[in-house]
């Protein structure tokens, strides 16, 4: 049975991490007016200012459930949200889901024009390898720490992960559903879903417990978590595109149907992605036992995940 959530307490107190990974933004970012002054602007633009946070919250909360202190996993947050915006910028662009708008404003292209915005995504991700590349001076973690963080997260946002997803995603564009034998559709959208989403969400797991000095295999119960609360997030996300509220997500709303992308809604209907929504929760939630009260965050928040309606 899930647990039930006070959502006004749990959103307050995601609002308070929220607030945290904003100001490490800003403080780890390049300032406006230093030159090239425009690419400096596209890139707060689209990392601050907004989100759920989520990638950075999964950061502070294995960290905290590994023995260290969500402060100390904050350089780290912020750099993956810097990753994820970058995702997004490039996500955005009329090559890829040419979406005019993000964060109930102007997608960055529709702001700083096409050239501008893939440079600002470039330029994010890769300043959150030059931010992870600085963690032991940021916050006191080995060279060797630092080092698998690196490769966790590159391995996350390359071909085995986000791009790889990302460019499947593409292909399966206007791929024909035949109800009677969905067999092949149903791999590909879970190939796509566990890369182009569930990657770094597995990605930003391990780097919090690396942080707390834990490292794979003994990482195993988060990462069953990540993949769990990936699905759960996904399967919401491709509902939330069909029957969601464009003024809560400060996104259009169908553009799932108009590029006619494999979702869960349209190989297996509305009703049957939301109870498999409900599954992933429940599997998410039993994958935290092993942590017991230590994990009572996280769990809230695949719970959050499972029920958000933005």
């Amino acid at each position: 049975m899930t647990k039930k959530l006070d959502h006004l307490s749990f959103s307050m107190y995601l609002a308070s991490l929220a607030e945290m990974v904003e100001a490490e933004l800003n403080r780890l970012l390049p300032a406006e007016d230093e030159r090239p002054e425009i690419m400096h602007r596209a890139m707060r633009y689209s990392a601050c200012g907004g989100g759920k946070r989520l990638r950075a919250i999964l950061v502070l909360e294995a960290a905290a459930i590994c023995g260290a202190s969500r402060e100390k996993a904050l350089p780290a947050g912020a750099a993956i949200e810097m990753l994820h915006a970058y995702s997004l910028i490039h996500d955005d662009l009329p090559c890829m889901d040419d979406d005019d708008y993000r964060r109930g404003k102007l997608s960055n292209h529709k702001k700083f024009g096409e050239g501008i915005a893939v440079l600002a995504g470039d330029a994010l991700l890769t300043r959150t390898f030059a931010v992870l590349a600085d963690l032991p001076a940021l916050i006191g973690v080995s060279d060797a720490t630092a080092l698998a963080i690196i490769r966790e997260v590159a391995d996350a946002a390359g071909t085995a992960g986000l791009i790889g997803g990302q460019a499947v995603d593409l292909l399966a564009e206007g791929l024909a559903v035949d109800n009677t034998d969905n067999g092949q559709n149903v791999e590909t959208l879970r190939y796509i879903h566990t890369r182009k989403t569930g990657a770094l969400f597995r990605a930003a797991l391990r780097t919090g417990a690396a942080i707390g000095g834990v490292l794979p295999p003994e990482t195993r119960h988060l990462d069953q978590y990540s993949e769990y609360f990936g699905l759960a997030f996904q399967i919401t996300d491709d509902i939330l595109d069909v029957v969601g509220d464009q003024s809560k997500l400060g996104k259009k709303v169908g553009s799932d149907e108009r590029l006619q992308k494999l979702t869960y809604p349209r190989l297996f209907g509305l009703e049957a992605s939301r109870r498999m929504a409900e599954e992933a929760v429940e599997q998410a939630l039993a994958a935290l036992a092993p942590y017991g009260e230590a994990a009572g965050r996280l769990a809230e928040l695949v719970v959050y995940i499972g029920e958000r309606d933005r």
